[in-house]
């Protein structure tokens, strides 16, 4: 029976085919799924999660058969508390675990795309149960539909979702307030998990309710506990001391500074000094060019990490009144490139090698999602830094053979972190999910990695382990 499936798997000609016939497969049949997924767990997890699944929140619409896990809108106003007492009943004996929840906005590296997010917090969970064990069936994926500001979408007769443009200000977080307390009513023992909120959305939510309910957003800490768990891996194998590195952050997004902020905390500790005098090593890029305590337009999370004009009044810059990811290149000299912005190619082979220049061991980062926004690719920096480089980028990339060696590439992927969080908050009953639990996840998982000698060009251990890994960092959540 299990042959049949695969074969019928592996002739579906494109990834969304075989990602959306797995889907189907899950549905109809949640037993044959997982015993097929649990024999194919390395191959199907880029299918059934980045970077295929933003193929599936794209053609969502187009694609649509039936419903996908709990869809609440806005005209559902007043009444969400019902909605979430009836779809507790659905678990009848069993009580929910987790529930992962989207509106959509800030969906991978594609935007605003309204209800096919469905996709993505249904596709976390099948993250959590293939590489942390957990049953899928006491879980719930949720889609706040609050509108989008996608044309494309609005304009296309197939749209399931609310044909309305995206709510913002107080009439959104007025919505999300009433969701968060009935929510919490109903599932007070569960965990929730914020997923793909817009930038200006995300963190005012994840700072209101973390303490109100236990909470976690991916985007914002588990986005930054595996990137510092690749950061402190890296600079245990640079063999510079840690108050010597110097970090870049090409995109100061909601991810961005998600990272920096996990970066900045867990560095801070380490090194014995405070956060802010840490974060002067951080250097923050966002559209606009460095970040400066200037720019009247900074959003408040990004304004931590913002340099004084004084502090860089005599770099050389290739543009006036511009400060960009070469000019920070060039005279900071960081140790560390992160890239988190979705622009392709953004690391170019000057810049590579620039950094190269000053590190003969430069950590470099590119982990936008998909594949096609990544900053880099590990072939260029390989080739751009003699083989040196340390490496983990965010979508799933084949080894590099460079002058006869088989070079492993890293996946910075927060599937080696979020199962073991959430697991973990479930065992251990916590009610906050806090700063010194995140710190402890990063420093086991960077144990990991640099536990196997085999592989000195990378940052985090390989997925053959994450379920050994989710267990490892669930006992750390407590």
């Amino acid at each position: 029976m299990l042959k049949n499936l695969y074969k019928e798997y592996l002739d579906k000609p494109t990834n969304l085919e075989k990602c959306l016939y797995l889907y189907d497969l899950y549905h109809n049949s949640p037993q044959d799924f997982f015993e097929l997924a649990n024999q194919h767990r390395i191959e199907f997890l880029p299918i059934l999660y980045t970077p295929t699944i933003g193929d599936a929140v794209i053609n969502y619409s187009k694609n649509y058969k039936y419903p996908l896990g709990l869809t609440i809108s806005y005209s559902d106003k007043g009444n969400i508390k019902n909605i979430l007492e009836k779809a507790k009943a659905d678990f009848g004996a069993k009580k929910m675990t987790i529930s992962v929840i989207t509106d959509g906005e800030g969906v991978l590296g594609i935007g605003d795309q309204g209800v096919g997010a469905i996709y993505i917090s249904l596709g976390k969970l099948m993250v959590y149960s293939l590489c942390g064990g957990l049953d899928i069936s006491t879980t719930l994926p949720i889609m706040l539909d609050v509108g989008t500001n996608n044309q494309t979408l609005l304009n296309s007769p197939e749209y399931k979702g609310w044909r309305h443009p995206r709510l913002s200000g107080q009439e959104y977080y007025d919505f999300i307030d009433e969701f968060v307390h009935a929510f919490s009513e109903i599932f007070p023992d569960s965990f929730l998990h914020w997923e793909d909120f817009g930038r200006d959305n995300a963190r005012p939510i994840l700072d209101k309710y973390r303490e109100y309910h236990p909470s976690f957003n991916d985007d914002i800490q588990g986005t930054g506990v595996v990137a510092l768990a690749a950061v402190l891996s890296g600079i245990k194998k640079s063999g510079i001391p840690l108050k010597q590195h110097k970090i870049c952050i090409f995109g100061a997004g909601t991810a961005g500074c998600g990272i920096a902020n996990q970066l900045c905390r867990g560095l801070s500790i380490k090194s014995g000094v405070s956060f802010e005098e840490q974060s002067k090593n951080f250097y923050l890029i966002d559209k606009t060019g460095l970040l400066l305590s200037n720019d009247s337009n900074l959003l408040y999370f990004q304004k931590t990490f913002a340099h004084s004009p004084e502090e860089v009044s005599d770099w050389k810059t290739t543009k006036p009144n511009y400060i960009g990811l070469l000019d920070v290149i060039k005279n900071a000299q960081p140790s560390i490139l992160i890239g988190c912005s979705t622009a392709s190619g953004a690391f170019t082979d000057e810049v590579l090698t620039t950094m190269y220049s000053y590190n003969k061991k430069p950590i470099i980062m590119p982990i936008s999602n998909p594949t096609s926004k990544a900053e880099a690719t590990p072939e260029r920096i390989i080739n751009c830094t003699d083989g040196n480089a340390l490496i983990a980028t965010g979508s799933p990339f084949p080894p590099v053979n460079y002058k006869g060696q088989t070079i492993k590439i890293s996946q910075c992927n927060n599937a080696l972190v979020f199962p073991g969080i959430g697991i973990g908050m479930i065992k251990s009953k916590a009610r906050v999910l806090t700063d010194e639990m995140l710190l402890k996840a990063s420093e086991a998982l960077a144990s990991e990695s640099n536990s196997d000698l085999s592989a000195p060009n990378q940052l985090l251990p390989s997925f053959e382990r994450v379920l050994e890994i989710s267990e490892i960092i669930s006992n750390q959540i407590k």
